[in-house]
């Protein structure tokens, strides 16, 4: 059972991470693209910019791997 919960917790880690991830680069990528249109030497920055927010995902995965590993151990 308790197996279970910590499976639970590190899906949601993950899950919610990839979802904020998806929100922010949706925002970020039309208000790039409305930059751009109106000034295309923005795209180098307009591209690190939508590359951010990957790192949600990024630590969201870490959690998951440390809640899978450090909590797995005890149960």
């Amino acid at each position: 059972m308790d197996l279970g919960f910590i499976a639970i917790g590190a899906a949601l880690a993950i899950g919610f991470a990839a979802l904020a991830t998806g929100y922010a680069q949706a925002k970020i990528g039309s208000a790039g693209a409305g930059a751009m249109a109106e000034k295309p030497e923005l795209a180098g920055r307009i591209i690190l910019l939508v590359a951010i927010p990957e790192t949600m995902v990024i630590l969201g995965f870490a959690v998951a791997a440390m809640i899978l590993l450090i909590l797995g151990q005890r149960a």
